[in-house]
């Protein structure tokens, strides 16, 4: 049934709304026949697509957008215990809202129909397969059925999901605190060594330093072409309402072209007020390099000059690995970025678009956060908080009598990193190792972590704006991921998670014994 014609019964019924008359809307769930009163019911819609939410009851089937809110779907199958049915054309999400907005799958909503009270009774004698706690009373000959049962869910609410309706009482206007980042005591440490983000270009594998890189981004389906521009000058592309020019650094290493695809990504480099989009193959990590592992590019070695991008090298595994670093202030001095550069000042000049990039307007306005994947879902965690990124070993060591959430420990520059599968953690399935999964290194409680990910899918600036408080579910649920980040224009739901709770505090103390050992 649609929302036009709940409204529509809602006025044909208006005549007969007197002391003695209540509404109801009746439908159906395996073969039992329900009512619900009117009174809560915002509306009805198709079930739409969802987003799996990690640590929350089994009855909920994830996560959805209703215009620009995030609304969850209970399965009222589930919460009953009926078996599990696929949904099809007449299947509907009851929109309930007692507090918090909640839709409850039903197999068909069947209509909206007038019961005088006289009609309503008790549910003493009831003998059904549903538990008559959860009901209020029952109808009598209505709308064509003998019998229909009332559900309460104001009390199924308080009674199957106690999280939801405690946590929500709690909630009122307490934000999300501050994210956890670095603690200072790692500050003496991470003077000697450099944090650079490592991709690959033509198999090559080159890096930036983290702190010159603004964000990355998935490559746009839309680029706008510059006229008359040199060939590693990809065009322009917009980033939340400013021209951002894209230059591919294939092209400008001189190598040989390559159409992007999945893997490919967007690195924004910032120096300045100046910011442009560095197109390459894929994003590997993010590492942390002792500063004696760190040589300087030998002059012989450059190309020319308009071409000393490089000028240092980082030797990892024993030298078996090469890292070339790109200065950002000498990228910012060569010719075809100043090319790029001065492009997008022309079409911003000719469009009169507002291209403010004032940072600390931005800083106020906008998150930066590390998206990464397990299964279909993203996650994000603030950038400050991930240590580094780094790609999972052959083999982890497996240690004798550690946490069974520990999946090994892993030699990271001389020091035991413990390892844990995030699919775990959060109750998923767990997968076979794979070229795309990483390690993500949080420091909880001055412990280095180490926490397996699907994928990293990119580092977002998120407008504050598209951040709320995430349904209160379970109480792990609410402490691990408070807040989502909806983005509706680009389909995406991001779950945000807080590191801090990413280790229960008991845990704590077994995971810094592992390092020890």
């Amino acid at each position: 049934m649609s929302n036009e014609q709940v409204e529509s019964q809602r006025d044909n019924a208006a005549p007969e709304r007197e002391a003695d008359i209540r509404q109801f809307v009746i439908f159906m769930c395996d073969s039992e026949v329900f009512a619900v009163d009117m009174t809560p019911v915002q509306e009805i819609i198709r079930v739409p697509d969802v987003v799996r939410v990690p640590l929350a009851p089994a009855t909920l089937e994830g996560l959805a957008n209703l215009r620009g809110k995030v609304l969850p779907i209970i399965s009222l199958r589930r919460l009953f215990g009926f078996a599990e049915c696929a949904n099809d054309d007449a299947t509907r999400a009851l929109v309930i809202d007692l507090g918090q907005p909640l839709g409850f799958v039903v197999d068909r909503v069947h209509s909206v129909v007038g019961v005088e009270l006289g009609r309503i009774e008790s549910v003493d004698t009831l003998t059904a397969t549903v538990r008559t706690d959860l009901l209020s009373g029952i109808l009598k000959d209505v709308g064509g059925y003998p019998m229909v049962m009332v559900l309460d869910f104001e009390r199924l609410i308080r009674t199957e999901f106690a999280a939801i309706a405690a946590l929500t009482r709690k909630q009122s206007g307490g934000g999300f605190g501050a994210a956890t980042g670095v603690d200072a005591e790692d500050d003496e440490a991470a003077t000697d060594e450099l944090q650079l983000v490592s991709f690959e270009v033509a198999e090559q594998e080159y890096a930036i330093p983290i702190e010159n890189v603004q964000e990355i981004v998935q490559f746009p389906e839309q680029i706008v072409h510059v006229p008359r521009s040199e060939a590693h000058v990809l065009g322009v592309m917009t980033l939340r309402n400013r021209l951002l020019p894209l230059v591919s650094l294939r092209c400008l290493f001189e190598l040989p072209t390559q159409v992007a695809d999945e893997r490919s990504r967007i690195v924004v480099v910032r120096l300045g007020e100046l910011s442009v989009g560095l197109a390459m193959d894929s994003v590997n990590e993010v590492l942390r390099v002792p500063r004696s592992a760190v040589d300087t590019m030998p002059k012989l070695l450059a190309r020319h000059g308009d071409l000393s991008d490089i000028t240092e090298i980082c030797r990892l595994d024993a030298g078996r690995r090469l890292v070339s670093i790109i200065s950002t202030d000498h990228l910012f001095r060569h010719s075809s970025i100043q090319e790029a550069l001065t492009s997008v000042a022309a079409m911003h000049d000719d469009t009169q678009l507002d291209n403010d990039v004032d940072s600390d307007a931005q800083t106020d306005d906008e998150e930066q956060v590390v998206v990464f994947r397990l299964d279909k879902e993203e996650f994000g965690v603030p950038i400050e908080s991930v240590q580094e990124i780094v790609r999972i070993p052959d083999e982890l060591t497996h240690v004798p009598k550690a946490p069974n959430f520990v999946e090994g420990v892993i030699n990271l520059r001389g020091s035991v990193l413990p390892v844990i599968d995030q699919r775990r953690r959060l109750g998923l399935p767990t997968v076979e190792r794979n070229d795309r999964q990483r390690i993500m290194v949080f420091l909880l409680d001055g412990v280095r972590t180490g926490f397996i990910v699907d994928s990293v899918a990119e580092v977002l600036k998120i407008p504050k704006a598209a951040i709320e408080s995430a349904p209160h579910l379970s109480p792990e649920q609410t402490r691990l991921i408070a807040r989502v980040a909806n983005l509706e224009q680009q389909k995406r739901m991001i779950q945000l998670i807080e590191p801090a709770h990413l280790i229960a505090a008991e845990q704590r103390e077994e995971m810094a014994a592992l390092n020890k050992v």
